[in-house]
């Protein structure tokens, strides 16, 4: 069975071959063994520590990899897109999340270095700065079958640098808003006319990501409760001369829309982060004109009685939108977030000690591809298998299905036998094994389109 999982694993690294040449390739296969095989601080000397490549190969073609290699990491993002469409379903809307991660990071003479608000450690009368990396990543949300909850695969990444670090090094400076709409124009390139759902939070709902946003881009977000809205604009033969209306008349805002007693809190139930609530919410169509331009809105106000927040404020692009789907989509996003801690607490992601540009903006993705392709494979029947049954806790019987940690275990137990240098076990020749022992899972490596 671990040599049906080391099989399918080497074909799911197959997906990934048109973005290297031959030599890339198989720097590849070592270095992505090396660092699902890592179980401490990751970097790439301790990856070939890990498969026993030390000594063997000189370490600077693995460091070169990423210094100097030709691959594009858009592209090789291009290729999961495609391979987790397969997953997803035709005709099924992609769903995707937008959100921003803090890498923390020092050292002299380190690309895109900088000082960057800490949003984990900052509370409301206390700002944290810390010194890193900030990465604005674009993932694709799929329903696995080990787990009742969703994963955020990423795709794409971009690097944001501070206004300093940017005119220290002559670099134009681009806002983070401007790297997530550069990374939705490249995924509507991809998508064509496919329905697309964007789930993100307020810093990424301005006209910076939504001007001229392809109609077939739906956006889930949050507002503040102070947001000027406006109804839709009155027909144009209610105005015989001078030009048309873009902005109706004005409408209570949100926070006066809540405190309206004439406006009864209507009630329905919703499936938010794992539970089911009962949601206490007020609703209506309105232009949110300086963040949407003169589109109609889907605006929900939501009743928040633990805490002090008070309300929060949703908003859909698709004012055809249930209340339920609006919220439920909307807290699909906490899946990123789940991702950012596992990327960095598994995989080392922020333990990168990269210094020039071409490898920092390619170690980062690298560490999120691997994490990507690790739970696609994992979810082709990997899963099933007795290689991917968890450890004995007698103290954690009330666990149902299984995560992230579960998939990286498995992956460590079908390649720690694997020496990643020997021609035997490549993936050719594990092919022709195949003949004798049909692959259980029915896996073939997807085509890209």
């Amino acid at each position: 069975m671990a040599h049906e999982a080391l099989r399918t694993l080497l074909a799911a690294l197959e997906v990934l071959r048109p973005a290297f040449t031959k030599p890339g390739f198989d720097n590849l296969v070592v270095i992505f063994a090396g660092w699902v095989l890592t179980s401490g601080t990751h970097a790439v000397t301790q990856a070939l520590v890990a498969t026993g490549v030390a000594g063997r190969r000189h370490h600077e073609a693995f460091h070169r990899f990423f210094s100097r290699g030709t691959w594009d990491p858009d592209e090789v993002g291009r290729l999961l897109f495609f391979w987790i469409l397969q997953r997803v379903g035709e005709g099924a809307p992609i769903r995707v999340v937008l959100d921003d991660t803090l890498a923390p990071k020092k050292g002299p003479n380190v690309f895109g270095i900088g000082t960057h608000k800490d949003p984990v450690r900052t509370t409301r009368r206390h700002i944290v700065f810390t010194f890193g990396h900030c990465w604005v990543v674009l993932a694709v949300l799929l329903p696995v079958p080990f787990s009742a909850r969703t994963f955020a695969l990423p795709v794409l990444f971009r690097l944001h640098r501070t206004v300093k670090t940017c005119e220290r090094s002559g670099h134009p400076h681009r806002k983070k808003t401007e790297l997530a709409r550069d990374m939705l124009d490249v995924l509507a390139s991809w998508s064509g006319s496919r329905r697309v759902e964007v789930a993100a939070d307020s810093a990424y709902c301005n006209d910076t990501v939504s001007r001229g946003l392809p109609p077939n881009f739906v956006v889930f977000g949050s507002m503040r409760t102070d947001a000027v809205l406006t109804g839709a604009p009155p027909a144009l033969f209610h105005r015989p001369c001078g030009r048309p209306l873009k902005r109706g008349r004005p409408l209570p805002k949100p926070h006066e829309l809540a405190d309206d007693v004439r406006s009864p809190w209507l009630r329905c139930q919703a499936d938010l982060y794992g539970r089911r609530r009962t949601i206490h919410y007020k609703t209506m169509n309105a232009q949110w004109y300086r963040a949407w331009g003169a589109r109609l809105l889907r605006v929900v106000v939501v009743r928040v009685d633990e805490g002090e927040i008070g309300m929060r404020v949703f908003f859909c692009s698709d004012p055809t939108m249930t209340v339920t789907d609006i919220l439920e989509t909307y807290a699909e996003r906490w899946a990123i977030e789940v991702c950012f801690r596992e990327l960095k607490q598994l995989l080392g992601f922020a333990d990168s000690s990269a210094r020039k540009r071409a490898a920092v903006e390619r170690l980062a993705p690298f560490v999120g591809f691997v994490y990507s392709t690790l739970v696609l494979w994992f979810a082709l029947g990997v899963h099933q298998t007795p290689i991917a049954t968890p450890p004995v806790r007698p103290w954690y019987r009330h666990k149902r299905g299984l995560c992230f940690a579960d998939t990286l275990r498995a992956a460590q137990r079908t390649l720690a036998p694997f020496d990643v240098l020997d021609p035997r076990r490549s993936l050719a020749n594990l092919r022709k094994s195949a003949r004798r022992h049909p692959n259980p899972l029915g896996f073939r490596p997807p085509a890209v389109a």
